[in-house]
């Protein structure tokens, strides 16, 4: 996977907003001013999608596939970090995009759902 694709499918998505956050060197991608993934790297520099996962959904992803780890610096209960290298099938990539984008927007306020004109 690369950069440009992973960051073209997060911005699509309702009520996405983006900012780059110098001191961490990543890109963040937020719905209600709630992160739901993070493009960056690792410790070696080497690049990184991390999205907020379902905790038993997460581990599941982690036993299949080697390229899925435990959110790095992030809660690894909650995240999930995947190397673009990672062999996961491409749709899959997108499935867990989408699927942290909704975690997050089902937990905001039903209001502030509403200021953004999304979906109950």
């Amino acid at each position: 996977m690369n950069k440009e694709t992973l960051d073209a499918y997060c911005r699509k998505l309702p009520g996405c907003t983006y900012d780059y956050q110098v001191d961490w060197e990543c890109d963040r991608y937020h719905v209600g001013g709630k992160m739901f993934a993070m493009i960056g790297g690792d410790a070696k520099g080497k690049d990184i999608l991390t999205l907020k996962c379902d905790p038993v959904r997460a581990d599941e992803l982690r036993e299949i596939y080697e390229g899925i780890i435990p959110g790095y610096h992030m809660n690894k209960t909650h995240w999930n970090s995947i190397y673009f290298d990672a062999d996961i099938p491409h749709e899959l990539w997108e499935r867990l995009i989408a699927h942290a984008h909704e975690m997050v927007l089902q937990k905001l306020p039903k209001r502030v759902r509403q200021e953004l004109s999304l979906p109950e």
